[in-house]
């Protein structure tokens, strides 16, 4: 048996972090729990091991928290999430514990950088394990094997090298419940606002098979849990922490239509009364589907559009139609589903055509929620490979935030992919039919009230004070 802590860093520059496999940002307006933690937490204890956590993130403390955590538990090994863009701040996890004692072993995952192993490695030198696999593989296998005295774990780059790959899981409805237990409550979290809490994200499933080029998850293979331990999960969060409103995490929750059925019956039957939110792509709904959902609890739908030029999205492998875009934002809306949009700004073959082809889109089809980021390479995507090669130079990873270019395209500078970012929330926010869209939803679903005006006064806020920076 190790002791083994968890921590979750804690807020960078005061804004809270997300650090969760696809989404390793920084984001001001909400604060999830550190789920996949959580999970490994879990994983650990079928092992027999011993299991702390503190999520600084979520209870908004400092590093000061860390080490009084670290004198009382005295842990013999540290696991925690970083990001890129707040590499060095989280890597203070790693250098303090190694300053308190020498002999804790320090375990670092982030997914967004695994194909950098070497170079995360190279420059975090308190930091012994880099788990570039599978986490609900590798970790546990890490720390067994640091109880066992060996150096190498598959899945985990450590610094006698490179594990080997580790064994993908096959069953995902293997995996125990997360270790919920482990917080003291749910009070913290919430995403965009705080409004319907308790609160809580949860994985439904994990991987997607498409290959759109400028995504970390592109082509990693698809693994669902079954509708019966999707339901599981949210009974023993509404029992022990009453939960009002869930987040499916997944990249694409309606990727297999018969379980999107199925949980949708098994809610209602088990009269959960739980309001919850979800990710998919928009080919992957339709009418009735959506009708559905919402008589389930569905109460937002985040849609990956990407752009509103059909150019852009055959570049880039969307596999996806304008039209089938514009029918899922219409066919939500109808359901009395809120729609919210994501679009990058700065993919291959963007100009200011096609910009303005993605802003005649959204002036169109009116989604509840925009969000415009610019496109970023990832390193591991196509999208990095196109422009750098697959042996580039070392990048900084650092750099890597959605909401300031680091690359242009052929006719677009960085700073001008920035310009049109900031005049597309402008714009978008100066649109008399868009609050009036909104307004209209409030009316025919009082029971957003609370949520939409604490989004508008996020909206004042963002444009006021911080410059369209984390405008999600």
């Amino acid at each position: 048996m190790m002791r083994v802590l968890l921590v979750n860093p804690p807020r960078y520059q005061g804004v809270s972090v997300i650090r969760e496999e696809r989404c390793e940002v920084t984001e001001r307006y909400s604060i999830l729990e550190p789920y996949s933690l959580l999970q490994i937490a879990s994983l650990l204890r079928a092992d027999q091991h011993k299991v702390s956590l503190l999520d600084l993130n979520g209870l908004d403390m400092g590093y000061s928290a860390l080490k009084e955590k670290i004198e009382r538990s005295k842990p013999e090994a540290i696991i925690f999430r970083f990001t890129p863009t707040t590499f060095d701040h989280d890597l203070e996890t790693a250098k303090i514990a190694k300053e308190m004692s020498p002999e804790i072993r320090t375990a670092g995952l982030c997914w967004t950088l695994h194909t950098l192993g070497p170079q995360v490695i190279k420059e975090a030198p308190a930091l012994d394990a880099y788990v570039t696999g599978e986490y609900e593989v590798a970790s546990p296998r890490l720390i067994n094997s640091w109880e066992q005295g060996e150096e190498q774990s598959p899945g985990v780059l450590t610094r006698a090298g490179y594990g080997g790959d580790v064994e993908p899981l096959k069953d995902y409805d293997s995996l125990p419940l997360p270790a919920y237990d482990l917080l003291p409550n749910l009070d913290p979290y919430f995403v965009t606002a705080p409004a319907g809490q308790p609160f809580s994200i949860l994985y439904t499933s994990k991987g997607c098979p498409y290959k759109c080029s400028f995504c970390t998850v592109a082509g990693t293979p698809l693994k669902m849990k079954s509708s019966q331990k999707i339901i599981e999960e949210l009974r023993y969060l509404k029992d022990n922490y009453s939960l009002r409103t869930a987040s499916f995490f997944d990249e694409t929750f309606t990727f297999n239509r018969k379980r999107t059925e199925e949980v949708c019956k098994l809610l209602k039957e088990e009269d959960l009364d739980i309001k919850w939110y979800c990710n998919t792509r928009a080919h992957l709904v339709d009418k009735e589907l959506l009708q559905m959902m919402r008589s389930a609890g569905c109460r937002g739908i985040s849609f990956g559009i990407e752009s509103g030029s059909q150019k852009i999205l055959d570049t880039v492998g969307k596999n996806i139609k304008i039209d089938e875009a514009k029918e899922a934002i219409k066919w939500a809306k109808e359901a009395k589903i809120k729609t919210f949009c994501s679009f990058i700004l700065g993919l291959p073959g963007e100009n200011w055509e096609t910009i303005a082809e993605t802003m005649r889109f959204v002036k169109e089809t009116l989604p509840n929620s925009a969000q415009f980021n610019v496109a970023v390479p990832y390193p591991g995507t196509k999208l990095y490979n196109d422009l750098y090669g697959e042996d580039a130079p070392q990048a900084d990873f650092r750099l890597l935030y959605q909401d300031s270019a680091v690359t242009g395209t052929e006719e677009l500078t960085p700073e001008d992919l920035n310009q049109a970012r900031e005049a597309a929330y402008r714009a978008l926010y100066s649109s008399g039919r868009w609050w009036g869209s909104n307004i209209k939803h409030v009316f025919s679903e009082p029971s957003d009230f609370d949520l939409a005006f604490r989004y508008a006064l996020k909206i004042v806020n963002n444009f006021v004070f911080h410059k369209m920076k984390d405008a999600h």
